[in-house]
């Protein structure tokens, strides 16, 4: 995987004028193909949409392959957050995001239309779903596109390359592959909107160059997602093994913690912390038994950040499970962290990964102060049945999203839109959101000229301005009065 990386690199940086060329060629059929109006038409959106429905019912194996290879997800996690996420959006999509929007009465309208080309940078850790989900929403609003899938996952981004022309409509949908140096030549260009879904650092990279074209830009970011446990209302027996099994789901079950909306770190009252300690270990012990259940670590850079954080002697003290690093075959073992420093490394970045620190507080209404003190993150989740504490979360607190009892799975909801606030990033997507997205609401409003209300021109006189002051005010009646020159009583 690292090789072909690599290599990758090696070709950007050998021809960066061929790649310009390239670039170039691909942008202006795909301006060419868009403004020939060739996108708008319903049936070609449901066409290009059905393709790609086909593609993931016929090469089903083939990507569960390359989701392996990239980072040995087993079939049934990349089934269950990738490949089935995105079939459910697809059909999604065909069913429900045709109709217009329409404000009342019928003569004002607000008509969606394509925004044009758009550019799609999609992430290594859910490399097939994170460049598809959006690719769905880009061509239901009738775009064309270019994806720029991670040169970090090569395998899905050559399954991408080799299948979408065959599958959808190779002048209007183009993959580009490669590394920075291809992100960056594509930024040199004027896009309708760019999607990217990243890191925070390359994030202001895309905004920078975004800016030379005034080119609008949504950002997927992340940042460290917290869980607040409340002991005290999700009480014993089966709740709280249902709470633990969703907490473990949450955090080592989606590529390995390597997931923008996965737990990065527990809230729980410090009375209860080692029974939520030895419920997480025995839980762990039964269902990822398995060193395959859980996939490895995407390339021996992460590796070596993730190890990094474990090296502060004050981090190492803390951790209660786990820990073991295997860095032939980029595997950490799960790994639980018991109130390790608050101005270390592992407290203050994002982990995007299957570390799980647990911080300790007094009263679980603490933990609110705690989480309004950091950064705002793209999710907040919290397992509790107090409505008290859910109301307070949700008035109290900022983030992208709110989850109660679960967690991660608000992203496969079609129905609530996913996306950041503030450092989490910005911009929402996900069914109708998708479509939103990548459309720009034109309003549209139709009159005739039967008619005309002479008091908006001058001369000015005091009749006049005393029915604008009504109308403004919605007071109709009065108005009449006063146009009649009656005086109301």
């Amino acid at each position: 995987m690292g090789t072909m990386a690599a290599s990758v690199e090696e070709i950007s940086a050998a021809a960066p004028q061929a790649l310009e060329l390239h670039a170039l060629q691909h942008l202006g059929e795909l301006r060419s193909t868009f403004e020939s109006g060739r996108t708008r038409p319903l049936a070609w959106r449901q066409d290009q949409l059905r393709g790609l429905l086909r593609l993931l019912a016929e090469k089903e194996e083939e990507a569960f392959r390359a989701l392996h290879d990239d980072l040995g997800k087993h079939r049934a996690e990349a089934y269950r957050d990738e490949v089935g996420v995105l079939i459910k959006s697809g059909n999604a999509a065909l069913r429900e995001v045709w109709a217009p929007l329409v404000a009342f009465p019928a003569d004002a309208q607000v008509v969606p239309e394509p925004l044009g080309v758009v550019l799609i940078f999609s992430c290594w850790n859910f490399p097939l779903g994170l460049s598809l989900e959006p690719l769905i929403g880009a061509i239901a609003a009738g775009n064309a596109v270019v994806l720029k899938p991670s040169e970090l996952a090569p395998a899905t981004a050559k399954f991408l390359e080799d299948n979408i022309g065959d599958y959808m409509d190779a002048t209007a949908v183009k993959v580009v592959q490669g590394g920075p140096a291809v992100g960056e030549q594509l930024m040199e260009h004027r896009w309708d909107k760019v999607l990217f879904t990243g890191c925070p650092r390359v994030a202001r990279m895309v905004m920078a160059a975004a800016s030379k074209h005034l080119t609008p830009v949504a950002l997927e970011l992340g940042g460290k997602c917290p869980c607040i446990f409340d002991s005290a209302s999700v009480g014993t027996g089966r709740n709280l093994q249902t709470s633990v099994n969703r907490v473990i789901f949450a955090k080592w079950s989606s590529c390995a913690g390597q997931a923008c909306v996965a737990i990065d770190y527990i809230l729980v009252e410090e009375r209860f912390a080692p029974t939520l300690i030895k419920m997480l270990k025995s839980t762990l012990k039964r269902l990822m038994a398995d060193s395959d259940q859980m996939a490895r670590i995407v390339n021996a850079r992460h590796f070596q950040r993730l190890s990094g954080l474990l090296k502060d002697p004050a981090v190492a003290a803390s951790v209660l499970y786990g820990g073991k690093l295997d860095a032939k075959n980029l595997c950490i073992e799960p790994t639980i962290l018991l109130n390790p420093p608050l101005d270390s490394a592992i407290m203050t970045e994002e982990i995007f990964g299957p570390l799980l620190p647990i911080i300790t507080v007094k009263k679980i209404e603490d933990s609110i102060a705690f989480v309004r003190a950091r950064p705002k993150p793209l999710a907040v989740y919290a397992f509790t049945n107090s409505a008290p504490l859910k109301r307070r979360i949700v008035e109290e607190t900022s983030s992208g999203s709110v989850t109660f009892n679960d967690a991660v799975v608000q992203y496969g909801i079609d129905t609530l839109p996913f996306g950041g606030v503030g450092q989490s990033g910005f911009g929402q997507y996900h069914g109708k959101y998708s479509f939103e997205m990548f459309s720009h609401k034109k309003a549209v409003l139709k009159r005739g000229f039967l008619v005309e209300a002479m008091l908006r021109y001058p001369p000015w006189d005091e009749q006049k301005i005393a029915m604008m002051r009504h109308l403004y005010r919605y007071n109709y009646i009065r108005f009449i009065f006063t146009f009649l020159g009656l005086s109301r009583t």
